[in-house]
């Protein structure tokens, strides 16, 4: 396989846009571009006036030049400005953009561009020998047909995470009108939920709360969040390797692993072996997982994370949570998706900084403190189980897709390469694809739970 130098096929923007050309949306920076390649999310701020942004366009290829390592780039899909430590990658004529892109995606660039990177706290590209990376030259025709295959396997990927924000959308519109504004159905016996006359907005009565200072639908408890709770289990780091009395094999969820069981970021729980004897400590289908160290001046502690029958089929060992970490069961497992929304609640309210403690530089959740202290409303059984068999195929079904693409982004790490050097063809590239699809749309169910306000 012949191969070109990068310099050859794209060269760096030097074009300058003013910053009144320039919105939130359309503006990256190393904050912005997400790690481990997967893309970008909005600024959170413009830079200060007078300040230098690098012109991109549609089709252009940014790469953060800071901290290699982390694998940011992001394939432009509109126009806009970039920060100067971003390098803005223009492809030159008689190359196809996303070709070139995906070629900046495989692992060996990143690993290039460490091996050139000065620095050791902050390490950055140098962008000379940068623009010598080797690149496969192939035909015009050829790299469309490579990113073809490669766009279709991350286009359903993107699918697939737009279904379950909608998913997620639609359970927790259903908890707010339900048990955030009481509009649950005034008619519990209705075999659907669809066109339900709301408890409150219909008159149903409401007596105030003297501990909550506020109303709450007749016949409903306030409990603190320790009531709702069975037990819980500690975590456990073990070894890395099996020694000794370490023989259970396990896939271990650390805090920064949450947000992937949820669906909203990277998993990679590693693989630890730990005490025969601590199998007790294995997570079980309805466990919750919350961190209670870590978080950041921005962040508080408290994330949590839920396993599900679906979330185990995630891991080929069984689970448990690392020490920065407690597994809670409650007491009647159908409140567990209460238990989430209402727990989230508080985390997005920013309630659980308050319940911080700090130890040598680390932020540590006042865990009992908080569960013993915090009261919250607690619904009737009859209405929580008619949300617990809404949304659990809710969640059953994000979680499919969460499979899925594991799979999706499996085939396509691997196809990448074998691609790029010519160990497999397009066509058979894409009888893989095709394959791959079709087993998961046979393995994936559609939730039948439908849910409509009247």
């Amino acid at each position: 396989m012949s191969k070109i130098l990068l310099k050859n096929v794209a060269e760096y923007s030097i074009e300058r846009i003013e910053l009144s050309d320039v919105s939130i949306y359309s503006y990256v920076t190393t904050d912005n571009l997400l790690q481990n390649k997967k893309g970008k999310v909005t600024a959170e701020k413009l830079p200060p006036q007078g300040g230098n942004v690098t012109k991109f366009n549609k089709d252009d290829i940014l790469i953060a030049n800071i901290r290699p390592y982390l694998k940011k780039i992001w394939f432009a899909t509109h126009s806009g400005g970039s920060s100067a430590d971003v390098l803005t990658l223009k492809v030159k004529k008689n190359f196809f953009s996303r070709f070139i892109y995906y070629v900046l995606f495989s692992e060996n660039f990143f690993d290039y561009m460490m091996k050139g990177s000065k620095g050791t706290k902050m390490p950055r590209g140098d962008k000379n020998q940068i623009l010598n990376f080797p690149i496969p030259n192939f035909d015009y025709s050829t790299q469309k047909a490579i990113a073809k295959v490669l766009s279709d396997l991350d286009a359903k990927i993107e699918l697939n995470n737009k279904i379950n924000q909608e998913l997620e959308r639609v359970a927790k519109t259903l908890y707010d009108y339900w048990f955030v504004q009481f509009d649950f159905p005034a008619n519990l016996q209705d075999s659907t939920l669809s066109g339900a006359e709301g408890y409150k907005s219909s008159g149903g009565k409401m007596v105030y709360n003297e501990e909550l200072k506020r109303e709450i639908p007749e016949g409903w408890e306030v409990k603190t969040i320790s009531e709702w709770i069975n037990n819980d289990k500690s975590g456990d780091w073990g070894k890395e390797t099996e020694q000794g009395n370490y023989s259970q094999k396990v896939s271990c969820v650390r805090g920064a692993d949450l947000n992937g069981l949820n669906g909203k970021g990277e998993l990679n729980s590693p693989t630890r072996f730990i005490l025969e004897k601590n199998s007790h400590k294995i997570l079980e289908n309805h466990d919750l997982i919350i961190e209670i160290s870590g978080g950041s001046p921005t962040q508080s502690t408290g994330r949590l994370a839920f396993i599900t029958e679906e979330t185990l089929e995630r891991f080929e060992n069984p689970l448990i949570c690392s020490n920065f970490c407690k597994a809670v069961t409650l007491k009647d497992e159908k409140y567990l998706f209460n238990f989430v929304y209402q727990w989230n609640r508080l985390y997005d309210y920013g309630v659980l900084f308050g319940w911080e403690g700090k130890t040598s530089g680390i932020k540590n959740l006042l865990f009992e403190s908080f569960v013993t202290n915090q009261k919250e409303v607690y619904p009737k059984s009859e209405i929580v189980e008619k949300f617990y068999d809404f949304v659990k195929p809710i969640h059953a079904k994000k979680q499919k897709n969460l499979i899925e693409n594991q799979k999706l982004t499996a085939l396509r790490d691997w196809l990448l390469p074998m691609l790029m050097n010519g160990q497999v063809t397009v066509d058979e590239a894409e009888e893989k694809l095709s394959s791959s699809i079709e087993q998961s749309r046979n393995m994936v169910a559609e939730p039948q739970a439908e849910y409509k306000k009247s």
